[in-house]
């Protein structure tokens, strides 16, 4: 039996990427790229949409540091009806059956955990349909009200989330990680 793990890196206003600005927003640390080596891509299955492949296809496979390596070895599976095989990233299979069912399935017979890598809203359907175990987020002290692009949570269901760890990268970086509950409205209401 597997786990879900749905993964962001966002702004404190909840964007994932903003327009203009460096990747990470040009905040990354010595700690926080010290974790990120030692979450190896091998131990996962990750899951992604056709959004997401598409910008990540091109460059990933040429970039020559080990996590980006690492990441073209994994296993990944991309949800799409829009895309065609073969698939040009190594190690991608395309997945064009329902995304709730074939994650629920894979929850009940993959050995390895399950991660998402982006996906906006892959991500919300599977939160949705109550298949995440786990929620995380990198939050950079950064606000991109007029350039942030790829709002997170908008259109997600109420969640009420445990925290289940924290940690503070670089001074700066606040790492925290959830165990999600939907939420049938607001508490006291229902």
């Amino acid at each position: 039996m597997s786990t879900l793990l749905v993964d962001y890196i966002i702004s404190l206003d909840g964007y994932g990427a903003a327009e203009g600005w460096p990747g990470f927003w040009g905040m990354e640390g010595p700690e926080f790229l010290a974790w990120l080596a030692d979450d190896d891509p091998a131990e996962y299955v990750h899951i992604m949409g056709a959004t997401t492949y598409r910008l990540m296809k091109d460059f990933i496979p040429e970039a020559t540091d080990p996590g980006s390596q690492r990441l073209n070895a994994a296993r990944k599976l991309v949800f799409s009806s829009t895309l065609t095989e073969p698939l040009s990233w190594p190690n991608s299979e395309l997945v064009n059956s329902d995304a709730v069912e074939v994650v629920r399935e894979l929850k009940r017979t993959e050995t390895k955990p399950l991660t998402t890598v982006g996906s906006i809203s892959l991500s919300r359907s599977l939160i949705k349909a109550g298949l995440v175990d786990r929620f995380r987020v990198v939050v950079f002290p950064v606000i991109t009200g007029i350039t942030g692009r790829d709002r997170i949570f908008d259109h997600y269901p109420d969640l009420s989330l445990d925290l289940v760890e924290s940690r503070t990268f670089d001074g700066q970086l606040q790492l925290l990680e959830y165990v999600p509950t939907i939420l049938a409205g607001p508490p006291g209401t229902t």
